[in-house]
C-alpha cells in the first residue's frame, strides 16, 4: 500500500486530506512543521510527500532540500502561494509538482496517481514512447509512424529525451537549459520556446493545441503520455 506523508500546519486541510486519502486505500502520516516532517520521512519512509510551503518553523523549500539530500521520493507541493517564482523555486529545489490552494481533491489525487505511477527509473530509457501517431525509440534514436519519416537534430533529441524520461513531471525552464545547453544558457528561455515549437511541429497531431508536449506558463514543460 502506498504511504503518503502530508505536511501542513492547517488542521482542517490535514484532516480532509487524511480522510480522502485513506478512503482510497493510502496509508497516511502527517506532520505540522518542517522538523517533524523530516523526522517522519526518516522513520516511516513514505512513497510520496504532499508538502505545504508556509510552515511555522522553516520554508517548505528547505524541507524539500533536506529530503533530496537522501531520497528521491516524489514531492507534491500544496501551497497558497500562486506566484510563478515560488513555484519555480520549489521545483528547482526538487519538488515533482505544484498544486495551488484552494484546490480540488480530484486534481490532487490525479497528480498523486501521476507521480506514483512513474516506476520507470530516470536513468533507463523506456523501450518506446508514443506521441500521437509517432513512436519514439530513445535507445535507437528513431521516430516511426506518421505520414513521413521524422528526423530530429541532436539538440532536439536531448530535449525530447529529458522530457520523455520523466513522464508527467513538470521540469523547470532552468533545469532544461542547464541539462541540454549548459549553465551559461540559463537565461536563454527563447531557446526552449523555439525548440519546443519544432518538436511539436514534428510530433504533435495539432502543434497549436499539443496534447503531449505541454507548456506550464512561467515555469517549464511537461510530457504527458
Amino acid at each position: 500500500m502506498t504511504r503518503i506523508l502530508v505536511v501542513d500546519d492547517e488542521p482542517q486541510i490535514v484532516r480532509a486530506l487524511s480522510i480522502n486519502l485513506r478512503a482510497r486505500h493510502y496509508d497516511v502520516d502527517t506532520a505540522a512543521d518542517g522538523a517533524s516532517a523530516l523526522r517522519a520521512a526518516t522513520h516511516h519512509l513514505p512513497d510520496l510527500v504532499v508538502l505545504d510551503l508556509g510552515l511555522p518553523d522553516m520554508e517548505g523549500t528547505d524541507v524539500i532540500r533536506g529530503l533530496r539530500g537522501w531520497t528521491g521520493v516524489p514531492i507534491i507541493v500544496l501551497s497558497g502561494r500562486a506566484e510563478s517564482r515560488d513555484k519555480v523555486d520549489a521545483l528547482d529545489a526538487g519538488a515533482d509538482d505544484y498544486v495551488t490552494k484552494p484546490f480540488g481533491v480530484d486534481e490532487l489525487l490525479a497528480r498523486i496517481r501521476a507521480v506514483t505511477r512513474r516506476a520507470q527509473p530516470a536513468d533507463e530509457a523506456p523501450p518506446a514512447v508514443v506521441i500521437g501517431t509517432h513512436t519514439v525509440d530513445l535507445a535507437a534514436h528513431t521516430v516511426t509512424g506518421g505520414d513521413s519519416e521524422v528526423h530530429l537534430t541532436p539538440t532536439e533529441w536531448q530535449l525530447l529525451e529529458h522530457l520523455l524520461r520523466h513522464p508527467d513531471k513538470l521540469i523547470t525552464q532552468r533545469a532544461l537549459l542547464q541539462d541540454v545547453w549548459g549553465p551559461q544558457y540559463l537565461t536563454e528561455t527563447n531557446y526552449l520556446r523555439q525548440y519546443m515549437a519544432r518538436l511539436r511541429r514534428k510530433l504533435e497531431f495539432d502543434p497549436a493545441h499539443p496534447r503531449h508536449l505541454l507548456t506550464e506558463p512561467g515555469m517549464g514543460y511537461r510530457f504527458r503520455p
